[in-house]
């Protein structure tokens, strides 16, 4: 195991990664939308927080992909809870016991954590980057996931997405 990270890169992505997307339609489920999953997890958390860490104690963001609250909201507010996507909500909303979706729910449950930062990426207009092109994906994590003012290094988290395409 890669001791940059808490939980297997490896068993992460077969374990939790895969069957929730392809739970979530095979449009959900490429090999290039795993693989950025998985990343984004490795470079937000180092699949180890379950909730943001700060120096002066914790963050908003929450779940191994980091998704702060007022993102985790836009996705239901401005996409999940149209019904062009009730299957997909039906699905999601599966995954927490048809509780109601609070940005809580992503610290102990991986899949709903998942499953809420592959919709926030695939709001995104564009394509996603190659299953295998770590440059490409750590760019769409920044620009999409992190965004300019966030904090993300772009050039540093390059080393995640290729342990994320290797795992």
């Amino acid at each position: 195991m890669d001791n940059r990270y808490g939980l297997d890169p490896g068993q992460v992505k077969n374990f939790t990664v895969i069957p929730t997307l392809t739970a979530m339609g095979s449009q959900f489920a490429s090999l290039a939308a795993i693989n950025l999953m998985l990343g984004i997890a490795m470079a937000e958390s180092q699949l180890r927080y379950k909730r943001q860490l700060t120096n002066s104690g914790y963050g908003p963001a929450r779940g191994l992909p980091q998704m702060e609250p007022a993102t985790h909201d836009d996705c239901w507010a401005n996409w999940l809870n149209f019904s062009q996507q009730v299957q997909v909500a039906h699905v999601i909303r599966g995954f927490i016991g048809n509780l109601t979706p609070e940005a809580d729910l992503m610290i102990n449950n991986d899949a709903y954590a998942f499953a809420m930062a592959r919709i926030k990426c695939w709001r995104d207009r564009g394509p996603l980057p190659a299953w295998n092109d770590p440059v490409g994906m750590s760019a769409f994590h920044k620009r999409v996931y992190n965004t300019a003012g966030g904090k993300a290094d772009e050039r540093a988290n390059i080393l995640h997405f290729k342990a994320a395409i290797a795992a």
